[in-house]
Order: C-alpha cells, then sequence, then structure tokens
C-alpha cells in the first residue's frame, strides 16, 4: 500500500467518524425530553417574521429574561424599524437606544420566585437550535405538581411558567397506559389564537432568537450573494486566460 492510498484511506476514515459523531449529537438533541423534535422553519430573510418575533419577545419574554448581546439600535437597523418604534413600542425598561436589552426583574426577586434567575437568551439558538427552543414553546403541559403548575415534555420539570398560555390555551398531558410518561398534549382549553396562528407566532419568536444569536448572520447572507457573483465571474475569466495561455502550446 503506498503513503497515498494510506493517506486517502485514513482521510476518508476520519470524514465518515466526523460525520457519524456530529449525526449521532444531532440524534441525540432531538430525542431529549424523549419527542422528536419539529422543524422551525428559520428564515432569517423574512423580515416580517422577525418584527413580529421581536414584538412577542418584549411583551412576553423581556420581563423575566435579557438579551444581553443585543443592543436596541443593532436591532433597529437589522429589522428595519425607526428609532422611536422601537422606544415607543419594544422598550419597556427606559433604557437608552444604544443599550443592550436588559430584564426589567430584580435578579434577588427572580431567586426567590423561581429558585434561580432566568437565563439570558442571546445564544439560547446556538445553544439548543432553533427546533428545540420552537419545540419547546409548543410543548408546555398544565402539571399541579410542578412549583409553577407547569411541566413540559421538552425539557421536563421546567421551573419556568409559560407566558404564553393566553396565546396557545392550556394543554393537558394523555398518560401512557399503566406510566407516567406523556403519550400525547391535548388543548383542553383554547387560547386567543388558533392553533395555526399559535404555531406561527411560536416560529416567528423562534426566528427571533436565532436572529438574536447571531445578528451577523444578516450581513453574511447579502455578503454571500456577491461573493458568488465574484467567483463566477473570476472563474470565466480564469477559463478564458488558460484558454488565451494554452492556445499556443496544443
Amino acid at each position: 500500500m503506498t503513503k497515498r492510498q494510506f493517506s486517502m484511506k485514513q482521510i476518508l476514515f476520519s470524514s465518515a467518524l466526523a460525520l457519524g459523531l456530529l449525526l449521532g449529537s444531532v440524534s441525540a438533541m432531538a430525542a431529549e425530553g424523549g419527542v422528536e423534535l419539529p422543524s422551525a422553519g428559520v428564515n432569517l430573510r423574512d423580515q416580517a417574521s422577525l418584527q413580529r418575533g421581536a414584538r412577542l419577545f418584549f411583551n412576553y419574554c423581556v420581563g423575566c429574561h435579557s438579551l444581553k448581546f443585543q443592543r436596541y439600535q443593532r436591532m433597529a437597523e437589522d429589522l428595519g424599524l425607526t428609532e422611536d418604534e422601537v422606544m415607543k413600542n419594544l422598550n419597556f425598561t427606559g433604557a437608552k437606544f444604544g443599550d443592550t436589552v436588559v430584564s426589567h426583574m430584580p435578579e434577588d426577586s427572580a431567586k426567590q420566585w423561581f429558585g434561580k434567575a432566568p437565563p439570558d437568551l442571546s445564544l439560547e439558538v446556538r445553544a439548543r437550535t432553533a427546533d428545540w427552543v420552537y419545540g419547546y414553546l409548543n410543548s408546555f403541559y398544565l402539571d399541579p405538581s410542578r412549583p409553577v403548575g407547569w411541566n413540559n415534555t421538552v425539557f421536563p420539570n421546567a421551573s419556568m411558567p409559560f407566558p404564553l398560555w393566553e396565546l396557545q390555551g392550556v394543554q393537558t398531558a394523555v398518560k401512557k397506559p399503566g406510566s407516567e410518561d406523556v403519550e400525547k398534549l391535548e388543548l383542553s382549553q383554547p387560547g386567543r389564537m388558533t392553533p395555526a396562528q399559535y404555531q406561527q407566532a411560536a416560529r416567528d419568536l423562534t426566528n427571533f432568537l436565532a436572529y438574536v444569536s447571531e445578528p451577523a448572520a444578516l450581513q453574511r447572507h447579502a455578503y454571500g450573494i456577491w461573493v458568488i457573483l465574484f467567483l463566477a465571474l473570476f472563474t470565466l475569466l480564469a477559463y478564458a486566460l488558460k484558454k488565451e495561455y494554452w492556445k499556443d502550446v496544443h
């Protein structure tokens, strides 16, 4: 066996091993909580969805959760909002336009009510994946045995109450026969939204959090089009130069 053949086999083996580890980690995340995660359908180019998601976050989430790596000013620029729109409709803490998004819940009060301070959500999608966040928002159910009265099939024994229950309604768990495992969730009390409307709202909120986890992705997508066009043009020029250079050789 030559060195070249040996090296090629090493490369193929390493690639297959890396792919297997990646698929294994994705499967493990999908199986977390014993449920299959639905697709969040994230689309950072859908500016209307990002705006709706921002409205949901600042109306239902910012009371407990911060976005310490996101500034109001940057959000306005990326989401196509004016300073006046952001400061009047999305800023409820009296922060300045250039400040980062910080929850107005005192940390001591949060620890007293929930046992620990609610996490910052700036990188939640990067840490958990968008599908996990979307599945989490769809998987709350009423559980009187829990301190806050709610539980979640994606993240069992979650200490967070369900902030969107008025929109989705109240779900109850149907247990598997002879087991405490949850077989499915049923909507026992309708909310202000239909199931389809709520799923879209959860998607919008997840989409916004996906943007927050990497705001530069919007610019990177815009630059990517120009990079591809440049490479295509460069390829044509390089091919024409090659033909011109080699025509006298052949």
